[in-house]
């Protein structure tokens, strides 16, 4: 497999999109509009050494993230951290039509600020191309205005008080997309209660099949994987719809299993939790305390 092309500065990434030279060279506002497509760009994979915050409309290419493929054929935003690996391909059918704009912010441009410390809390940095952000006009609006403001910021005269300005800019964009994402969790309700339904498909499926204390618990990027999505956006999605984790709602299961058991057998509770895949059964009862206030023993004893 080839290696990802790795683009190390702002400034190499201009020279390879046809742009001109960045007025700063930690942080730069593109327009998709003056971006000069290559054939050369579609033939390899690429990874930043920066941060990329894109809004892509009807820009008639693909991105291909992992084994993902999207078409940006309506207004999108979506977020990629330092390393993360991608790839453009333009269709040879399709003449590209640009829209949008690309913030590229090294992270030397907010080291030793509290954005620098807080930046991955941003989970969707984390999240892959399919389960980018769809903005409505309005949010677009709000989105668009502030990377002007960092745009006129880095223009204008840079003084002793830029860098903080536009840091603070920043920051309120990723507020505003944790905002607008935790909207799109919310309105997209037909497809994130199938995913819901699939998740609990999985998981009875899992737990039926038993040799827990062969295969453990399954983890969240097993049930990530089996669902096609990240395990950030999983867990992010669940806490919105259910207030749980991912890890929470694998737990239940397991809780689920442990009743039954200890409602329905005269099993040792040293061997339940042997079959639920636990080395040592002081870890089943602490776990199932937290969740239930009562320990196994107390719980086996309400049903005699």
């Amino acid at each position: 497999m080839q290696k990802p092309y790795r683009i190390k500065t702002i400034s190499e990434f201009h020279q390879l999109r046809g742009l001109p030279k960045p007025e700063h060279p930690l942080i730069s506002v593109v327009d998709y509009g003056s971006i000069i497509h290559s054939s050369d760009f579609n033939l390899t994979s690429w990874t930043l050494d920066f941060y990329s915050i894109s809004l892509k409309r009807n820009s008639a290419v693909k991105m291909k993230y992992g084994q993902q493929e999207y078409d940006f054929d309506d207004g999108i935003l979506f977020f990629m951290a330092p390393g993360q690996v991608f790839r453009i391909e333009i269709g040879n059918d399709r003449k590209p039509e640009h829209a949008g704009w690309i913030l590229l912010v090294h992270p030397d441009f907010i080291w030793n600020s509290a954005l620098a410390k807080n930046i991955r809390k941003y989970e969707y940095f984390d999240y892959s191309v399919n389960e980018a952000l769809f903005l409505s006009e309005k949010e677009e609006v709000v989105l668009n205005d502030i990377v002007g403001n960092i745009r006129q910021e880095y223009h204008s005269n840079i003084d002793k008080f830029s860098q903080d300005i536009i840091i603070s800019h920043i920051t309120t964009l990723l507020n505003y997309a944790e905002r607008f994402y935790h909207r799109q969790f919310i309105t997209r309700k037909i497809t994130n209660h199938k995913l819901l339904d699939r998740l609990e498909e999985i998981l009875v499926e899992y737990f039926r099949e038993g040799d827990l204390r062969e295969k453990g618990l399954p983890s969240v990027q097993y049930v990530a994987d089996l669902l096609n999505v990240s395990p950030k956006y999983l867990s992010g999605l669940l806490n919105v719809l259910t207030g749980q984790s991912t890890q929470q709602h694998i737990h239940d299961k397991l809780i689920e299993q442990a009743k039954e058991k200890l409602s329905t057998t005269d099993l040792p509770i040293t061997a339940i939790a042997y079959e639920l895949g636990f080395e040592h059964s002081q870890s089943f009862s602490k776990l199932f305390k937290s969740k239930t206030k009562l320990t196994p023993v107390e719980f086996r004893r309400s049903f005699t």
